[in-house]
């Protein structure tokens, strides 16, 4: 029998629970003045930024990474339902990121900011550490093309060949004469947080596994043993 060239797609995906929190929210206030929503806006961020400077520690946490913003203000004229145009409404908002290592901590966190005026989240983004990430995205490559070889001894042994040799391998998508783009080689997934209420006023986050999928295409060549 002559050699039969077999290309086939593999797959890999680990998981790991998150290793870190992000905390997107923001301070905005409106108003008729626009020095009251500044001062408004100013006053909560100084409060924001006086709780997380006492948690931060880029080593040991529980705060391991965190910016604001400058407050930033506009004013926009609005229209009622009569089609007439009202006085300027004037506003300021300013943005953070705050980054976790303690979830517990950064529950609480949450609801003590919370009862600041203005205070919001936009969402919480979960993350694993450059390290750990590092680590999964290596060990689902060497999953992939071991999919990818599994798949083609498989295919090999249907016809009958037993020897399989790689020719080629390489990121989906990137194989020499079939190159497509597959938004390449791992994907990281942060879960959007799952709130949940206790009853008595606690914030609980409900932080699910981070997924790292990889897929490679491989191209063998099967003999005759």
């Amino acid at each position: 029998m002559s050699d039969v060239e077999i290309t086939v797609r593999g797959s890999s995906l680990r998981r790991h629970p998150a290793q870190r929190g992000t905390v997107h929210a923001y301070v905005s206030v409106e108003g008729p003045e626009s020095g009251e929503v500044f001062d408004a806006v100013a006053q909560s961020v100084e409060q924001v930024q006086a709780s997380v400077g006492a948690l931060h520690d880029p080593e040991a946490g529980p705060v391991t990474r965190w910016f604001g913003q400058e407050v930033r203000t506009w004013a926009a004229r609005p229209w009622n339902d009569e089609g007439k145009q009202l006085p300027f409404v004037h506003h300021a908002r300013a943005d953070l990121e705050v980054e976790f290592s303690n979830f517990g901590v950064l529950s609480t966190w949450l609801r003590d900011m919370a009862e600041l005026h203005g205070f919001a989240v936009d969402r919480v983004e979960w993350s694993l550490t450059e390290e750990r990430r590092a680590e999964l995205e290596h060990e689902a490559r060497v999953g992939g093309v071991e999919s990818a070889r599994e798949k083609a001894a498989a295919f090999a042994g249907a016809l009958g060949y037993a020897d399989v040799r790689a020719l080629e391998v390489a990121d989906a998508g990137m194989l020499s004469g079939h190159r497509q783009s597959e938004g390449g080689d791992g994907v990281m997934f942060a879960r959007a947080a799952a709130f949940s209420d206790a009853g008595r006023g606690e914030l609980r986050l409900v932080p699910e596994d981070i997924e790292i999928a990889v897929k490679v295409d491989a191209r063998f060549v099967a003999r005759e043993a």
